[in-house]
This record gives structure tokens, C-alpha cells and sequence, in this order.
């Protein structure tokens, strides 16, 4: 049986500043902190003591932050991977969100190219070549025979991870959203017989809770 706990880094400064996030290299806030904090415990309870575990988490500062706190629970180094990072919004990353809002192009068309559609913005990456190099770092963590694999990630990014362990062409996948709020953890698991894959949970969250309140 091989479990992937696939955690959405929680509130960091571009959400309370309301900038873009994407690639800009925004910390976690001290709430953010506290529920990283909840994120770590709520996986060790989990995770049985003794079990093969290994961590995996995008190069960005917020989501480093994150995954420190679990290697910290459970003696593992994270391994960075920038393949596992947000969509990059180019020029975007780091400006109000309501400075894209503007320069926005219309959406992707509801049929046809929608995996390499033009946004209008200079630099900024598109939703295809997100998903193909989410779908490669997956490929590589999958390909390790290991019980416990945590991933790190961010929310938009997170739809890719879930579309690759279902096998989902990424074609396909352009029409996928797989929503997890930030500080959520999602559950996928496979079987050892029929190796069918699971999404057991997404994006949740009651371990926050705690992180509320502490």
C-alpha cells in the first residue's frame, strides 16, 4: 500500500499582502507558521511510527518553511524539487492581484487549446507547461517504492499532482480543478492488489483548527 499526503502550503505574506503569488518567493506568516506547525502533527498522528517515510517539497521559501516542520517530526530531509512550484505568473509575480485582474486576457476557450492558451502576460507560464513538469517530478516520486511519500506544494499546482496520480492525459487535464485550500492536506492511496489509485481525501483541513485557537 503506498499513501502520498499532498499538503497545500499554508498562509503566507502574498496571501495577507494580496500580490501574486506564483513564483514570487513570498514567507510564511507567524499564522502560517502555526499551522504548518498543526500540518506536522496531523502527519505524524497518521502515519504509523516505524514506517518508511520521504518528503517532498517545491524549492520555494513558503513551502520549505512547511515541509521543515514535518522533516522536524519525523527526522527525514526534505527533498527540493522546483518542478513541484506554483505556476510562474511572469511579470505578474509579486504585483497587486488586482494589477493581472487588469491585464488578464479572456479565459481559455470551453473546448479546443486550452493547455498552452495565451494569458497576456509577459513571462508567465502556461498551464501546459506547468502540468508537464508537475506530471514529470511525479513520475520520479512515483517511480520510488516507498509506504509514506508527503509532497509539499501550493493549491494551483496541487490539481496537477492529484491529475498524474490518476493518470489523467494532460490534455485532459486542462480541464481539471482539483481545489485545496491553503494549509490542507489531501490523501491518495493504492492498493498493493489491484494497484487502482485513490483520492481518499482533498483538501482537508479540520487539523487547523487547532492552529486557530493555539
Amino acid at each position: 500500500m503506498r499513501t502520498l499526503h499532498v499538503v497545500a502550503h499554508p498562509e503566507a505574506t502574498h496571501h495577507v499582502e494580496k500580490v501574486v503569488g506564483g513564483w514570487h518567493d513570498s514567507r510564511l506568516t507567524p499564522a502560517g507558521v502555526r499551522a504548518a506547525v498543526s500540518i506536522a502533527r496531523e502527519l505524524r498522528a497518521r502515519i504509523p511510527g516505524g514506517a518508511e517515510v520521504e518528503l517532498f517539497s517545491s524549492d520555494l521559501l513558503r513551502t520549505l518553511r512547511t515541509a521543515d516542520e514535518v522533516a522536524g517530526l519525523f527526522g527525514v530531509e526534505p527533498m527540493a524539487d522546483r518542478r513541484l512550484r506554483e505556476k510562474s505568473y511572469g511579470e505578474a509575480g509579486g504585483k497587486p492581484q488586482e494589477w493581472l485582474d487588469r491585464r488578464f486576457v479572456p479565459p481559455p476557450p470551453p473546448v479546443g487549446e486550452r493547455m498552452d492558451h495565451d494569458e497576456g502576460v509577459a513571462g508567465a507560464e502556461t498551464k501546459g507547461a506547468c502540468a508537464r513538469r508537475v506530471y514529470a517530478a511525479m513520475d520520479e516520486i512515483l517511480e520510488r517504492p516507498c509506504e509514506h511519500q508527503i509532497i509539499v506544494t501550493h493549491g494551483g499546482s496541487l490539481t496537477f499532482v492529484v491529475a498524474s496520480w490518476i493518470r489523467m492525459p494532460i490534455e485532459s487535464a486542462g480541464y481539471a480543478s482539483f481545489r485545496a485550500p491553503s494549509g490542507s492536506i489531501t490523501t491518495l492511496r493504492e492498493d498493493d492488489f489491484f494497484h487502482n489509485r485513490q483520492v481518499v481525501g482533498l483538501g482537508d483541513t479540520r487539523h487547523l483548527d487547532s492552529a486557530r485557537t493555539d
